[in-house]
């Protein structure tokens, strides 16, 4: 059973499956970005990995209260469900005027869970205009499964977004998606909180599925980005195919065939 009435819808899910992000702008109130702002500034003690979310932040803490908020705790449960673990939570900085950029990457080693992902929440306390260095990231690129750097010396490609939010965005990534900090050019610290969490429960219809046959769904599933030419691209769809199959529990599902055409082999069937 669900623990928070706000879980996210299946379009908003499949656009998750799609983009491999979820953006939550100005959710937060300002009282907890201003205590936010002002603990990262300090820095955050470590975590040990495996720690029940539950378990993880004093109720005192701006990171409990953010995760207390509905909006968060049904965008988090829908996508990890409930009682995740934290992999590790860091503070990330962009100093003022620093002359770099991270390297565009993915996080940790080659994934190749075709049934399961974990989720990087992504909090930003204070405004992040375009010269502060926000995060940039590559929409549909989170089922390309890279190592850490493999594609570090690309520069830009075509549809990244770079973010611009207002105090209080948070952002849900799949932890495979292409990202880096950017360089800030302004006078001010840029702050964002960064939460990796691992889903302990089997990541099946943990959203609200009201609208699950809604043809929205299959429209997001099947967008195309900018970034890939149209052949390679299919096979971005057909990956999303199999991941939107693992999480509905609908292995009838598809897009024009794609996977059930190159999965059909009679000849298993007449030896059952």
């Amino acid at each position: 059973m669900p623990t928070t009435d706000r879980l996210l819808t299946s379009v908003q899910v499949a656009r998750f499956v799609s983009q491999g992000f979820l953006r939550l702008d100005a959710v937060v109130p300002q009282e907890i970005n201003e205590r936010a702002v002002a603990a990262l500034a300090e820095g955050l003690p470590d975590l040990p990995y495996g720690i029940p979310l539950n378990e993880a932040f004093a109720p005192d803490t701006f990171v409990h209260e953010l995760l207390a908020l509905p909006v968060v705790a049904g965008a988090v449960e829908s996508l990890v469900g409930p009682g995740p673990t934290v992999d590790h939570h860091a503070v990330h900085v962009r100093e003022p005027h620093e002359g770099q950029a991270q390297p565009l990457h993915g996080d940790a080693i080659i994934d190749v869970r075709p049934d399961a992902f974990d989720i990087q929440l992504m909090y930003y306390p204070h405004e992040v205009t375009a010269e502060m260095g926000g995060t940039l990231s590559v929409p549909g690129t989170h089922l390309r499964r890279i190592n850490e750097s493999d594609i570090g010396r690309v520069q830009n490609l075509r549809g990244q977004t770079r973010l611009t939010c207002p105090a209080g965005t948070v952002v849900l990534l799949h932890h495979g998606i292409w990202h880096s900090g950017r360089r800030n050019d302004t006078a001010r610290r840029r702050y964002m909180y960064k939460l990796r969490l691992n889903p302990t429960v089997p990541q099946v219809r943990l959203w609200d599925t009201t609208d699950l046959h809604d043809p929205a769904v299959t429209a997001e599933l099947g967008t195309y980005f900018p970034w890939c030419e149209q052949a390679t691209a299919r096979l971005d769809i057909y990956n999303r195919i199999l991941l939107w199959r693992a999480l509905t529990g609908d292995d009838s599902f598809d897009i024009e065939y794609w996977v059930t055409r190159v999965s059909n082999r009679p000849a298993l069937r007449s030896h059952a």
